[in-house]
């Protein structure tokens, strides 16, 4: 345990390998360090994954350990007894399936009673292994124009995308872990891929709110954090949703009334290198509103945003309190009990009894 107290900085950022290297280790211990996000790389069995949160924890126990696992395609812990859980697509056609023996608010039944499952036992698996936040769900429409997205969605419906993603929160809940809604306000209708491209929507400000970003808005206080799209809006603003205040501060905060967490995307993609130099990346989109800034795949860069980015008293303590917001509820159940644990069977055995894992 450090010998010192520290409050959470704005800059999550990667590690490099199975266990942590000197370099790692000092990057975490930078005070503008607030959380450690893991990939698939930093992933060998549960024993080690378990081992290296441990570490992190033992350097900075404010730092917040997160991860993309939001189930089918996108999975980072596949092995060694991890649920490998459904796309989000699933159980939206779960909720669309009515046939003669079941009706449609049956279907949706099921489908509501699906997500919560997949929710407690995405939760439980991975802070049985001290991960304490995914950055889930999607609430991108699937409009069926994006590679990107496309069964990562619930749904084209908004009203069957909150209410999925309503019953996944909770399930997340119940385990002890926040959740974080993505990628504000839609990445859905854009067709290019903003890991490789500048993504642009065309739509009107009017169609975006009436149609994608009305689970943000009925999802109210049950969601946590917001993560922006790295796409342009030229209705909007001519800067990428995670930059720009427009997006952030007057209609996610002041329009939508969200007080929760707001993360950059990350910030070494291509739809940030409209900002230029990932010190101004981060200067950019922590200006605009975000508490929080991603930098992935580039410890070059993170290195360069540690060593230049400036951040203000207020604004670092208004972010650390809502960081703090973040961290688990109660304590993870290990993984030997957890195989035991009558919740964590009765979902599993659930979304069984349903054929969505196996």
């Amino acid at each position: 345990m450090s010998k010192f107290t520290m409050s959470p900085g704005p800059v999550t950022l990667d590690v490099v390998g199975l266990t942590l290297n000197t370099e790692d280790r000092r990057r975490i211990m930078n005070p503008l360090t607030g959380g450690v996000i893991l990939f698939g790389r930093n992933f060998s069995n549960r024993k080690q994954l378990t081992q290296l949160t441990a570490q992190i924890k033992k350097l900075r126990p404010d730092v917040l350990i997160s991860i993309d696992h939001e189930g089918g395609r996108v999975q980072r812990c596949r092995i060694d007894g991890f649920t490998h859980l459904p796309a989000m697509r699933k159980l939206g056609n779960l909720w669309s399936a009515k046939n003669k023996s079941t009706h449609l608010a049956a279907s949706a039944a099921q489908a509501m009673a699906a997500a919560t499952a997949c929710g407690y036992v995405l939760a439980s698996e991975l802070r049985a292994c001290g991960v304490d936040l995914s950055f889930t769900p999607v609430l991108d429409l699937d409009f069926g124009r994006s590679s990107v997205i496309g069964d990562r969605s619930f749904s084209r419906d908004p009203q069957i995308v909150f209410a999925l993603a309503k019953s996944l929160n909770e399930g997340l809940r119940l385990a002890g872990m926040a959740n974080c809604g993505k990628h504000f306000p839609g990445h859905g209708w854009a067709e290019a891929d903003s890991h490789i491209d500048i993504p642009v929507d065309e739509r009107s400000l009017g169609q975006i709110l009436n149609d994608d970003a009305k689970p943000y808005e009925w999802l109210d206080l049950s969601l946590a954090a917001v993560m922006p799209a790295h796409v342009i809006y030229p209705q909007v603003d001519k800067n990428p949703a995670g930059f720009s205040k427009i997006w952030l501060h007057s209609i996610l905060r002041q329009e939508l009334g969200f007080e929760g967490v707001i993360f950059s995307d990350d910030l070494s993609m291509e739809g940030a290198s409209v900002a230029g130099s990932v010190v101004m990346g981060a200067v950019m989109a922590l200006d605009a509103g975000c508490d929080a800034v991603l930098i992935c795949n580039r410890p070059d860069l993170a290195d360069e945003l540690l060593a230049n980015l400036q951040v203000t008293k207020v604004k670092r303590a208004q972010s650390a309190s809502r960081l703090n917001r973040l961290m688990p509820t109660i304590p993870g159940v290990a993984w030997d009990a957890l195989q035991d644990q009558a919740e964590y069977l009765h979902a599993k055995g659930y979304l069984r009894q349903l054929a969505l894992i196996e």
